[in-house]
């Protein structure tokens, strides 16, 4: 267990804890400083995991130990979460900000993958970044009759917290009692 005592500089704050809600989905990383809040007002409890970094944090009037992973014990129901309208911004950060032809990050546009004119709809499912070359390319054909297919097949964006525990879960060693030893 590492002991650290809050100081005025900033070092605390670089250390980063992981939220789990109260059904153990982890939910976001953020910082101690967040943490030692949730953790004070009795939004969460730590959670003693072997292998979890945990610091003591010492105060005047308060000796709290923060664990790398918390969880939330509120009974909140979980937010709802709207999946947000097509829009050029939504569409060029689920594209990473490049073409879905060729990879280009340079005068983006929106491509219709079916084109409207042949019915194509303006939804999270047809519509993908590309570069203005591209998208004149492609011109009002489909993909097929193009040869431009989409590197990725476009779909709408997941809520957060189930694409942070995608992540988590990957990052994650495949054999848990192999860490345990």
């Amino acid at each position: 267990m590492q002991d650290i005592q809050i100081q005025p500089s900033n070092q605390v704050l670089h250390h980063s804890v992981i939220v789990f809600s109260k059904n153990y989905m982890p939910l976001a990383r953020i910082n101690l400083k967040r943490a030692v809040v949730l953790l004070v007002t009795g939004q969460a409890e730590s959670l003693d995991f072997s292998s979890a970094q945990q610091w003591v944090l010492r105060s005047p009037s308060i000796v709290l130990q923060v664990s790398e992973h918390i969880r939330l014990i509120n009974s909140h129901p979980e937010r709802r979460w709207k999946v947000p309208p097509v829009s050029r911004r939504e569409v060029l950060r689920r594209d990473n900000h490049a073409c879905q032809y060729c990879g280009s990050s340079k005068h983006l546009t929106l491509d219709h993958v079916i084109p409207r004119s042949k019915g194509g709809q303006h939804t999270w499912n047809n519509v993908v970044a590309a570069c203005v070359r591209c998208n004149a390319r492609k011109g009002d054909r489909l993909p097929q009759e193009a040869n431009m297919i989409p590197r990725q097949n476009p779909k709408a964006p997941v809520h957060p917290a189930i694409a942070f525990s995608d992540q988590f879960w990957k990052m994650q060693p495949a054999n848990p009692e192999a860490s345990l030893n």
